[in-house]
């Protein structure tokens, strides 16, 4: 089973792959998603980690608050979006 991971306060050079690299040695990634702009095209600052449910609170507790690229990452799990 996979579960998402809300990434927020990426900085806005961040890759897929980039994330990918970053949350692998802490969960057994399945996909990652940065949010782009729909009119300018570039990021908006954060993303979505897809991990193996069994990875996902080890790695919220690893990435949560660390640095990537030069600033403090907010990671936990995703919720649903409010409609």
């Amino acid at each position: 089973m996979v579960k998402t991971l809300y990434v927020g306060n990426l900085p806005w050079s961040t890759t897929e792959a980039d994330l990918i690299a970053w949350a692998k040695p802490y969960a057994r990634v399945k996909g990652a998603r940065i949010i782009l702009d729909r009119e300018t095209g570039r990021s908006r600052g954060f993303g979505f980690l897809e991990v193996e449910a069994e990875d996902a609170e080890q790695a919220i507790s690893a990435l949560n608050g660390s640095i990537l690229g030069g600033r403090t990452v907010t990671v936990n799990e995703a919720q649903a979006r409010q409609r």
